[in-house]
């Protein structure tokens, strides 16, 4: 099955910002495009938004004049869905609540051809729901579409449970004719990219509701440290934090009220207070005129130890051996059967995160897991109120020598990036597992959706085998709320070796 001609009219039904920019693609890869909404007036106004920011295309250089005049002489809005009857494709973007696209999807099987392709661009709302009232089911998808949809490259193709195997293939094969970057996954919750990233939200405002660390200070470590484009807080504030919640609290539902998907107490309070982000002036950092952006809590300067002894090879963090000796600092009695650890003058030890807790030991100061040591600016570090000032001084100064910010937070087990990252990781495999998506998909998506530095599954296979099961096995030992209990296809995943052709 191929991707529906350039010469077939393709339609968008609602046409706020999600519904033009779906158009704007359709109508600059080729297609004659009708506009409707069910508001008089609004899909005049639509095409005229729609060729304003074609001008702006031309004037960056991006699009030529004839290309621009050809388009928008393919651009008609229509009155009435009457006027879609011809249509190959018909996209539709309305309110998210499901009666009214049952009842609009409903309508338009009653006007368009049976082999016209019916696509939702819901994200949060079950495509096969949707198409359930529907006589042919079969020929409705999913085609969720990011914003900004002319600039984002993901389109998730969602195939219903009663969705043909030829309306997806036929959706998607469109999608990439489109310029687009489309990934194949099952009617699930969330999809791939919404339910994936939920533990990138969940535990930034999991560890601020602890008081291990305030937003300013978590979302530096997520952009510093673990390599996130944005961190949690100034993300959903972009976001909104509505918007936010609304999609959390959809997921936590849908899973019935799964605890991994549970909604964070202080982002409702947020929303009941209005707080809702950049769009109102206040989120979780207020955007007010003359405002100031708090900074992130930063170490003071400590001098370094003179050496360190190392236990073992430190595992995802052993660079940071030849990184302390290129910074001068002796390393002593190297034993790479010895455990994984580093232990400083004084006798405390500093130990990359792995779920416990500093207060368990005597004298241990963690550190987090880092997208890559030798280029993070930044290090959390972790210590309780009985780890001496030494141990926590002799830490600070060894990764300050090594060129890097230090923050010190609570004693959160798992801290900021590595149970992050351990939870992403573990949804990611559960997906695949359950048949969602493949692993190159479920990667793809969220680079591409979410601009994660890498997918979790290449992440995963970065990180030592068993590295992620263990640190949420040690989580969950310390949260037996069920939150952190990691999934049956992890611990499969992490009790087999891809390399030995038995994963």
């Amino acid at each position: 099955m191929t991707a529906i001609d350039l010469s077939s009219p393709v339609a968008v039904v609602g046409t706020g910002t999600m519904g033009q920019g779906i158009a704007q693609v359709a109508l600059v890869a080729g297609h004659p495009v009708r506009l409707y909404d069910s508001v008089a007036g609004r899909a005049r106004d639509a095409a005229e938004a729609i060729g304003a920011r074609l001008d702006r295309l031309v004037e960056k250089g991006r699009l030529d004049g004839a290309a621009r005049d050809a388009a928008r002489a393919r651009l008609r809005p229509a009155d009435g869905l009457a006027e879609l009857a011809d249509c190959a494709l018909v996209v539709e973007a309305v309110l998210e609540r499901l009666d009214v696209k049952q009842q609009l999807f409903g309508e338009l099987e009653e006007i368009v051809a049976e082999d016209c392709l019916l696509a939702t661009n819901t994200s949060s709302l079950s495509v096969t729901a949707i198409g359930g009232p529907l006589r042919h089911p079969g020929r409705l998808v999913g085609l969720h579409f990011f914003n900004p949809a002319p600039l984002l490259p993901l389109v998730e193709v969602v195939s219903g449970f009663a969705t043909d195997v030829t309306s997806a293939t036929r959706a998607y094969e469109t999608a990439r004719a489109w310029g687009k970057t489309p990934v194949a996954c099952a009617d699930t919750p969330g999809f791939i990219v919404n339910r994936i990233a939920r533990p990138f939200y969940a535990e930034a405002f999991a560890v601020h509701e602890a008081q291990g660390a305030d937003p300013a200070t978590i979302d530096a470590v997520l952009r510093e440290c673990g390599g996130f484009r944005m961190g949690a807080f100034e993300l959903t504030d972009l976001i909104g934090q509505d918007v936010n919640e609304s999609v959390t609290h959809s997921v936590w539902q849908s899973f019935f009220q799964d605890v991994r998907f549970t909604p964070s107490l202080s982002q409702r309070r947020l929303v009941e207070s209005g707080r809702l982000g950049r769009k109102t002036g206040r989120g979780w950092y207020d955007y007010g005129d003359g405002a100031e952006r708090p900074e992130p809590h930063t170490a003071d300067k400590e001098q370094p130890p003179a050496y360190v002894v190392a236990e073992g090879g430190l595992g995802p963090a052993a660079e940071l051996l030849t990184m302390i000796r290129e910074a001068g600092i002796q390393v002593r009695a190297e034993d790479e059967d010895s455990g994984s650890r580093l232990v400083l003058p004084g006798g405390g030890q500093l130990v990359l995160a792995d779920g416990q807790t500093s207060v368990e030991f005597r004298d241990v100061v963690y550190f987090d897991l880092a997208l890559d040591y030798r280029t993070a600016t930044r290090i959390a570090l972790s210590a309780s109120q009985d780890t001496s000032s030494r141990t926590l001084a002799e830490a600070v100064g060894l990764f300050q020598a090594l060129g890097k910010d230090v923050s010190v937070i609570g004693d959160v087990p798992g801290m900021i990036v590595a149970r992050t990252v351990a939870r992403i990781i573990d949804l990611a495999h559960d997906a695949v597992a359950k048949g969602v998506a493949t692993e190159e998909d479920v990667d793809t998506a969220m680079r591409l959706g979410v601009n994660y530095p890498l997918g979790p599954c290449e992440w995963n296979r970065r990180l030592p085998r068993g590295w992620a099961y263990d640190l949420l096995d040690e989580v969950h030992e310390r949260d037996p709320s069920g939150r952190y209990a990691p999934s049956l296809a992890l611990y499969r995943h992490s009790s087999t070796d891809p390399r030995e052709g038995t994963a």
